[in-house]
C-alpha cells in the first residue's frame, strides 16, 4: 500500500519572534513494515541553517535555526511511504508466556534483548509506580501469552477510559489520566506504556499517522487527519509488536510510523526555543493521509 502523507504546522505568534532554534520530527522513519520511499520538508522563513540527522532512537529529524524576525513559522512535510500489505495480526494463544518472557529478559544478554531492556526504565513523562501495576495486574497471568495479556489490556483501555481532547494538555500528569479515566492517544499510549513497564515489559511510544476514511457517500475532508500515537512492546522471539489503545487494536496497515521514543517528549513533532513572540503562539496543524497508485 502506498501512501502520501502531507502534515502541515503552522506557528502565528502574537508579537515577532527575532530568532528560533528548532527540531522537527515529521519524515515517517523506516522499519520492518513500511519504507519511506520519499520526503521534502520545507520551511517558511527559510532557514539560516538546516541539518537532518538520525537521532539516537533512529528516527529521521531535523534541527534548524531561523535568524530573521518573524511573525509566523509554517513547516510543510510531504512524505510518500510504502507500507508492506501482508497481515502483522497475531494468534494471540500462540507465542511465549507471560512468565517465560519475564525469565527470557532477566537471563538473555543477546544484543537486542539488552537494547529493550532500555524500555523498563522510567522516562520523563512516564514513572511506574504502584498505582499502574495494579491497574494492569489483572490482564496479566504467568502462564498466559504476553500477546494476549497485552491484548486484554488494550481492551480494557480503551473500554475504561473516555476519549476527550478538552481533558488533557501535553503536560498533565498520568495519575491525573488514571484517576479521571480520560485523555487523548497520547495519554492512553503514556498509560500503557507505564504499565507495561511495571509489569517487567520493554514498551516504548510509537507516534505517526493513521489513515482515516469517510463515511459511505461521503467525501474525505482536506487537513481532517491528525497525529496519531500508539505503544510498541518487546516479545521474545517476536520481537517489538505494536497496538492501539485509543482504537483497541493491534498497528496494521493504515498505521504509518513517524518515529518512536520513550515517550512523547523524545518524538514531539516540532520542539525549540524562540526569542521573543509574546505569549503563547496560536498552533494549527493540517494532516492529509491520502493513498496513491501502486
Amino acid at each position: 500500500m502506498l501512501y502520501r502523507i502531507r502534515h502541515i504546522t503552522h506557528y502565528k505568534y502574537a508579537q515577532r519572534v527575532t530568532r528560533c532554534y528548532n527540531l522537527a520530527n515529521v519524515v515517517p522513519r523506516n522499519t520492518e513494515h513500511q519504507m519511506c520511499l520519499k520526503s521534502l520538508v520545507t520551511f517558511s522563513p527559510e532557514p539560516a541553517k538546516a541539518r537532518k540527522r538520525t537521532d539516537y532512537f533512529g528516527n529521521k529529524t531535523y534541527n534548524f535555526e531561523i535568524q530573521k524576525p518573524h511573525t509566523e513559522l509554517i513547516i510543510t512535510a510531504v512524505s510518500d511511504v510504502q507500507i508492506n500489505n501482508d497481515t502483522r495480526e497475531l494468534d494471540l494463544d500462540l507465542g511465549v508466556s507471560y512468565g517465560d518472557a519475564l525469565n527470557y529478559l532477566r537471563q538473555t544478554m543477546n544484543q537486542e534483548t539488552i537494547e529493550a531492556r532500555e524500555f523498563l526504565l522510567n522516562s520523563p513523562m512516564i514513572e511506574s509506580n504502584e498505582a499502574l501495576k495494579e491497574y494492569a495486574r489483572p490482564s496479566f497471568h504467568i502462564d498466559h501469552s504476553l500477546n494476549s495479556c497485552v491484548s486484554d489490556l488494550t481492551t480494557r483501555i480503551f473500554n475504561d477510559f473516555s476519549y476527550d481532547s478538552n481533558f488533557t494538555t501535553i503536560a498533565t500528569p498520568l495519575s491525573d489520566v488514571l484517576e479521571h479515566k480520560r485523555g487523548v492517544c497520547q495519554d492512553f499510549a503514556h498509560l500503557q506504556i507505564g504499565c507495561l513497564r511495571a509489569m517487567g515489559i520493554p514498551a516504548r511510544y510509537v507516534s505517526g499517522y493513521i489513515e482515516t476514511l469517510p463515511k459511505p457517500g461521503e467525501t474525505k475532508l482536506v487537513g481532517a487527519d491528525a497525529t496519531h500515537a500508539w505503544i510498541a512492546y518487546f516479545c521474545p522471539h517476536e520481537g517489538w509488536v505494536e497496538f492501539d489503545p485509543t482504537n483497541n487494536k493491534q498497528a496494521n496497515s493504515q498505521h504509518i510510523v513517524t518515529a518512536f521514543g520513550r515517550d512523547y517528549l523524545d518524538v514531539t513533532p516540532v520542539k525549540g526555543v524562540i526569542f521573543g513572540g509574546g505569549e503563547s503562539p496560536r498552533l494549527e496543524v493540517s494532516v492529509d493521509v491520502s493513498r496513491l497508485k501502486e
